[in-house]
């Protein structure tokens, strides 16, 4: 007859042990890992947290006139189908597209969106909503790429863009110190570079990373900074960045999607999709 572990109780007893010690030097066993929360990925956008710690002050945003700005909106699934004829018709000359959330999310409208902006004439760029909580930098840019966010060197295409704000389902680091969320962040940007041959954009609040980097310095000069802040004025930016190359300036308008402002002319976004410039 064949006999298994259960039939020996000397084995079980020890197995228990084991169980028991290893628990009390705080060594994982092996297990089930748990699933991923993934319950608010159709609403979680590029500003959703932001705004909803950091609200908005009143005022239209005020620019320098010397140095010109170009028009642009960042989508998501949560605005559907975008009609984006209206939206060039209306000025926008870029956009964005929210294609993927960690290791297991792909928004079912991007698609449409992505490709309905090449369609209408705009310079179009996917990005990813971060979460440092459920695998590493590096498999979340893998992710990424192999969904939509692998940048193309046909002058239409801008470089992937990593959405890294608030935590929608917690502690607002992701349970990271300081120097682990800065590590988990340069994971990300090494490996999309790597494989892309371009520098990633990071699309960040100041608040934030202040907060949960501890003001890190050590993207600024390869990463070209998207920031979000819904004020009149730029204000303050995250340290290592001298510039933005992007302003999300306001999560709400008439077009389709938030607002955005290239820190310069359309040359500026049309270098920067060519890969002849990372920043403004």
């Amino acid at each position: 007859m064949t006999r298994t572990a259960t039939d020996n109780p000397w084995r079980l007893g020890l197995a228990a042990v084991v169980s028991v010690l290893a628990m009390a030097c705080g060594v994982a066993t092996a297990g089930p890992a748990a699933a991923a929360d993934y319950s608010k990925a159709g609403e979680n956008v590029a500003g959703s947290q932001i705004l909803r710690h950091e609200g908005v002050q009143s005022g239209s945003p005020r620019f320098d006139p010397a140095t010109g700005q170009t028009l642009g909106h960042d989508v998501s699934g949560h605005q559907g189908a975008v009609d984006w004829g209206q939206a060039a018709g209306a000025g926008a000359r870029f956009a964005y597209v929210k294609a993927t959330e960690g290791t297991g999310f792909v928004s079912p409208q991007f698609d449409q969106q992505y490709h309905g902006a090449h369609d209408a004439g705009l310079i179009r760029g996917a990005y990813h909503f971060a979460r440092p909580d459920v695998s590493t930098g590096a498999q979340q840019a893998d992710y990424f790429i192999a969904h939509g966010g692998a940048w193309r060197g046909d002058g239409t295409t801008l470089p992937g863009a990593l959405d890294i704000e608030y935590n929608p389902y917690g502690d607002a680091c992701y349970g990271k110190s300081q120097a682990d969320m800065t590590a988990w962040i340069a994971d990300f940007t090494r490996r999309y570079l790597a494989k892309q041959r371009r520098s990633a954009i990071i699309y960040t609040s100041t608040s934030w990373w202040k907060l949960c980097t501890g003001n890190a310095g050590g993207f600024g000069d390869t990463n070209p900074l998207w920031l979000a802040r819904y004020a009149p004025e730029i204000g303050e930016l995250p340290a290592g960045w001298d510039k933005q190359s992007i302003w999300q300036f306001s999560r709400t308008g008439s077009l389709p999607g938030d607002q955005n402002y290239y820190n310069g002319p359309m040359n500026r976004v049309e270098a920067l999709a060519r890969g002849g410039g990372s920043s403004a």
